[in-house]
């Protein structure tokens, strides 16, 4: 294969996970750490700043050279034209943070890259009644890597014939006031997400996989409770909601609806005993595909099977009944906070919790542990929605990709889902860490990850042969960055990605990046910057490895 058919990319999603309060939430892979921003600003360049207020539109004109160190030796060139925002809003009333870029790669000759990309996200909140209703929205639109068995890797190496794109968006109002003694929590959202790829349907050990397409989320909740030590000497609180997703492919629904009670028994003034119970009702279903002549499967324009919408709706999975858990609330200070709890959910056993660390304002640690059950579409979405608003979008210094890796208060963390894009809905369980120290002009991070995705499909269905199969997914990421005089700085990056998906697919995906910008003038700014990237993927006979540099100049308006 010749390198124009290689790009290289930058972080696809993670499951970021989601430490939900027993007393609040789902344990449910939504949400979870993050990493201090890391001032954002390249070469000393001022954006506009007025009342916490930053808007930085810019415009970019680089040289690229991409050469093909394997399997073959090309080597092309290519102009990329670039145009973006990144904005940081921070008022008493409202908050949003932006970054969007397109961009415009211009190829010479024949087989040359040319082509265009859009990438961002954004999230904003709106106070409509200030101090208790507010409303909520984000979107998120990039790149990563299609594989192996429905498999997305982070940081990939893109092939144009292996690309898919990512997109999501969300909006809801959120409520938070108190009624006498008794305070009062609320969130409602709907959201929708979508998966591109030009081959949506692989093949897998003979048996056809279909590839995620598109799904619209509905999440509700409403808390009430009261802390200890205010009425009783305990904590209490009692808790109604529902999760559902529903999936393009063959009609598939996740629905999750449960209420429950909690009760706090505080220990010492820094540890207290959580616990609840309530009940669960739990349902996972579909229909079949549309069959010809000969009973096979129709597959539609999109690449994916085609649904019979006269078809019967069937049950992959049912549970209603009982749902509990236990556990412990620990916190010693503003700066070190526990919570792990232990229960019964989904008729089985649920473990998950969350651990922040945070010595100091230059570095912090957070955990996460979840487990929950939705679709593709379902762990964008939310992890998207609890991002918040305080964030910096970390972008690819060679490619200008965005591909969900972000810095935030709590840690560095990816926003989306990486590991499988399988269109079936899953149980999904799994555990994430980073970790972000700054040291006087130089800031480091860390980022881990861990996702187990168990399939749940209908028995005669065309999904059936994916029902109960497990791929999992692991990512190590890490950056340093260093402020070199008033002018200039020195980014580093480094990945690696493996991902072992059911009937033996497995990806390996490992790259690096460093790039150096430099003021020339307030607004003017030199840029240079190379990469490696490594893909080893057993759904193609050879393996693939770029490097690619960039010099080019941006300007800050």
């Amino acid at each position: 294969m010749r390198l124009t058919a290689l790009l290289p990319a930058l972080l696809a999603g993670a499951a970021l996970a989601g430490g939900a309060a027993p007393a609040f939430a789902q344990a449910m892979p939504q949400g979870g750490p993050q990493a201090a921003p890391q001032g954002g600003q390249q070469g000393g360049d001022q954006p506009t700043q007025r009342r916490g207020r930053v808007v930085q539109p810019y415009i970019e004109v680089s040289q690229v050279v991409s050469a093909e160190l394997s399997p073959g030796n090309d080597v092309v060139t290519f102009t990329q034209v670039a145009a973006g925002v990144d904005v940081n809003l921070q008022g008493r009333n409202s908050a949003a943070t932006v970054s969007v870029r397109y961009e415009r790669n211009i190829g010479y000759g024949d087989n040359s890259i040319d082509n265009n990309t859009l990438s961002g996200i954004a999230a904003g909140s709106l106070a409509v009644v200030p101090g208790t209703l507010s409303l909520e929205a984000g979107a998120l639109a990039s790149r990563t890597r299609i594989d192996a068995g429905g498999a997305t890797t982070v940081n990939p190496l893109v092939r144009e014939d292996a690309e898919s794109r990512i997109y999501s968006a969300y909006v809801g109002p959120s409520l938070q006031t108190r009624i006498g003694d008794v305070g009062v929590q609320g969130v409602a959202r709907v959201g929708y997400n979508r998966f591109e790829a030009d081959n949506a349907l692989v093949t897998q050990n003979g048996q056809a996989l279909d590839l995620f397409d598109d799904s619209v989320t509905y999440l509700g909740q409403l808390r009430a409770g009261v802390r200890a030590g205010e009425v009783l000497p305990v904590g209490l609180a009692v808790t109604a909601g529902g999760f559902q997703e529903d999936i393009s492919n063959l009609d598939q629904r996740v629905r999750d609806l449960y209420v429950r009670a909690d009760v706090t028994v505080p220990i010492t003034p820094d540890l207290a005993l959580v616990g609840g119970a309530g009940y669960e009702d739990v349902e996972i279903s579909s229909r079949d595909a549309l069959r010809d002549a000969n009973g096979a499967p129709v597959i539609g324009n999109d690449g994916r099977f085609v649904t019979d919408q006269s078809a019967p709706r069937q049950i992959a999975f049912a549970v209603d009944g009982l749902l509990w858990d236990v556990g412990v609330l620990w916190r010693p200070s503003s700066r070190t906070s526990l919570q792990a709890s232990v229960g019964r959910r989904y008729d089985s056993t649920t473990y998950y919790g969350t651990f922040t660390y945070t010595p100091s304002q230059r570095s912090n640690l957070a955990i996460a542990v979840y487990d929950g059950v939705s679709g593709f579409g379902g762990v964008l979405n939310n992890s998207l929605a609890r991002l918040g608003t305080g964030f910096e979008a970390i972008r690819n210094p060679v490619t200008g990709d965005f591909g969900g890796l972000v810095n935030n208060a709590n840690g560095q963390g990816l926003v989306g889902a990486p590991g499988s894009a399988r269109a079936a809905a899953f149980r999904g369980r799994g555990a994430v860490a980073s970790y972000q120290r700054t040291m006087g002009r130089t800031t480091a991070a860390i980022g881990a990850g861990y996702d187990r995705r168990t399939f749940i499909t209908a028995a005669g269905t065309v999904l059936a042969p994916v029902n109960g199969l497990t791929d999992e997914s692991y990512y190590v990421t890490g950056g340093v960055s260093r402020q070199v005089g008033q002018n200039a700085n020195v980014t580093t990056n480094a990945y690696v990605n493996w991902f072992d998906g059911a009937g033996n697919n497995d990806v390996t995906a490992i790259g690096g990046s460093a790039a150096y910008n430099q003021s020339i003038t307030q607004r003017l700014e030199g840029r240079a910057a190379i990469g490696v990237d490594y893909v080893d993927s057993q759904f193609t006979a050879q393996d693939f490895a770029i490097a690619t540099a960039l010099v080019g100049l941006r300007y800050n308006f």
